[in-house]
């Protein structure tokens, strides 16, 4: 399994810059950058719905799940385990 970050995608479609939307939700440059890459484990709710906010779009926008991805024994720490 996988989780694709559309991030950079809807960045682009809104014509808007990394460093505008970081400022918007409160977040380092370098934080989103770790984001957009998918480089981290999870992304708090509230930030989701900054970024869904500040580009109008919804979560499914930005995240996409892909069979076939790699797998990990760690489960993220989700309440499922």
């Amino acid at each position: 399994m996988a989780i694709i970050i559309n991030l950079d995608v809807m960045l682009a479609k809104r014509k808007l810059k990394s460093k505008e939307l970081s400022s918007y939700i409160g977040i380092t440059e370098q934080n989103l950058s770790l984001l957009k890459s998918g480089k981290v484990r999870g992304i708090r709710f509230s930030t989701l719905d900054k970024i869904c906010e500040r580009l109008g779009c919804q979560p499914g926008d930005i995240l996409e799940w892909r069979e076939g991805g790699e797998e990990t024994d760690d489960d993220g720490g989700g309440i499922d385990g």
